[in-house]
């Protein structure tokens, strides 16, 4: 097969092990992007479907293996990356993928009993990144219910600035206001940054009026949305107790950050050796052993009157139906994790609400890792965020010395239509840039873009 060429970029060779839902997800991106990929997985009806679907190569075979790995073309590979379901295959893999070539390596390791030594492994190991998506997982959902009415919650610029959605209710001091207008209530510290309605998305300018039913994305420093989210009149109150339906390893992650906030845990799971475990784990939460998906048995657990549930089971239909089920009965904050967002539209439509994605949070990681490798010159996207079913991109870039966009004011760049800089961390200050402002080298700067696929800083100039 020929690989493919670019002038513009440098053109990444990646192996990727494990053609599972995230495998395929990368592939399914990173493809896209124009890189050349390599899919390695033991089953050949798996690798067939891959290779029939995407211009890629296929290499049947354990990936930890030195054959298959020579096979795969590990010794010229740019990034090695394994996603199979074992967290134990993953890091041999990129033991192995190390010691036959100069490649980065990033695995995926979701298993408790290694969470609190990622750093060590990543360090004895020499990997480039060790992404735990569960954990990953459970930290978004700790965001949102510590401010319950917003739809989502992202962390930019090391957890010091927030980027917050919202749907604007009805008889919210929002509707018929332009951007404008409400500056005053803005403070200079917060950001509307892009908006959709009916189907359509808007990196709004200051004429822009808002409306109600639209979905707004703010940014702005942490400290600051909780008291932004009063000001517009929505409730900001910490959630007091959650009910988690399902013991998976998410549950656990998501229980344990809960409980140490103060907020009481309720987990419902049909397995009693789990039972049994997560009571060992988790001695502050209480530990149901039932069927979550049965009615009874949810209220029995208090459905009707919790502050919060987040259905965590196994499979994306018993999450859906359970998110369902509570917004009939409860009057709950509930978050509703989607392991495969095959059907957005049809998503949107139910009005989930709050949906996280594991597959997603490690997607974009590997991707923004992968974008920063590929630039020109080597480039360092730190975050990148992905809104609107994939129409609109929030990305956190460092401006590298020598960028042609440093210290010249915002207003004198010839910027892309459809791009906004929303954000920038000038050595842990978050400040909220006007046209006077100047891009300086270190600067953590964060784009909002409809544009995507964007690599490195400059990218932003027409």
């Amino acid at each position: 097969m020929e690989r493919k060429r670019s002038s513009k970029t440098k053109v990444m060779n990646i192996v990727i092990v494990g053609c599972g839902k995230v495998g395929i997800s990368l592939v399914d991106k990173l493809s896209r992007e124009g890189n050349n990929i390599t899919v390695v997985d033991k089953n050949p009806a798996r690798v067939q479907m891959v290779t029939d679907t995407y211009d890629v190569i296929g290499v049947v075979g354990n990936g930890a293996n030195f054959a298959v790995q020579t096979e795969a073309g590990v010794a010229e590979s740019d990034i090695f990356i394994s996603v199979t379901g074992s967290d134990e295959l993953n890091l041999l893999c990129c033991i192995a993928a190390k010691r036959s070539s100069n490649c980065a390596a990033i695995a995926r390791v979701r298993t408790p009993d290694y969470s609190e030594d990622l750093s060590y492994l990543k360090g004895k190991l020499g990997l480039t990144m060790i992404i735990n998506p569960e954990k990953e997982s459970s930290q978004e959902i700790v965001r949102i219910l510590c401010l319950p009415t917003a739809i989502g919650v992202s962390s930019f610029a090391r957890g010091r600035a927030e980027m917050v959605r919202i749907k604007v209710p009805k008889n919210n001091m929002l509707h018929d206001k332009t951007l404008a207008q409400l500056g005053p209530q803005l403070g200079g510290s917060v950001l509307i940054c892009a908006v959709e309605r009916d189907g359509e998305v808007h990196i709004p300018a200051g004429s822009f009026r808002l409306k109600e039913g639209d979905q707004v994305n703010f940014i702005c420093p942490t400290r600051d949305s909780r008291s932004f989210l009063e000001r517009i009149g929505f409730n900001t109150r910490q959630v007091r107790n959650t009910l988690i339906i399902g013991g998976s390893r998410a549950a656990y992650y998501l229980a344990r950050q809960l409980i140490q906030m103060g907020v009481e845990v309720c987990i419902i799971e049909n397995n009693r050796d789990r039972c049994e475990e997560l009571s060992d784990l988790l001695p502050k939460a209480t530990i149901i052993h039932g069927d979550g998906t049965d009615a009874d048995v949810l209220r029995e657990a208090g459905i009707e009157y919790a502050e919060s549930v987040v259905p965590l089971t196994g499979i994306d239909e018993e999450n859906i139906l359970l998110t369902l089920h509570t917004q009939e009965v409860s009057g709950a904050k509930v978050v509703t994790k989607i392991n495969r967002m095959m059907f957005p539209e049809a998503i949107e439509k139910l009005n989930l609400g709050s949906v996280v994605c594991p597959k997603d949070i490690t997607t974009n990681a590997i991707v923004a890792y992968v974008r920063s490798r590929s630039a020109s010159k080597d480039s360092n996207i730190e975050t990148l965020l992905r809104l609107f079913d994939n129409r609109v991109e929030a990305i956190e870039f460092v401006a590298q010395p020598g960028s042609p966009v440093l210290d010249i004011p915002l207003k004198s760049l010839s910027l892309r239509d459809g791009l906004l800089i929303s954000c920038i961390n000038r050595k842990g200050r978050i400040l909220i840039p006007g046209g006077d402002e100047c891009i300086q080298a270190e600067d953590s700067v964060i784009i909002v873009t409809t544009h995507t696929g964007l690599r490195e800083l400059e990218d932003i100039l027409v």
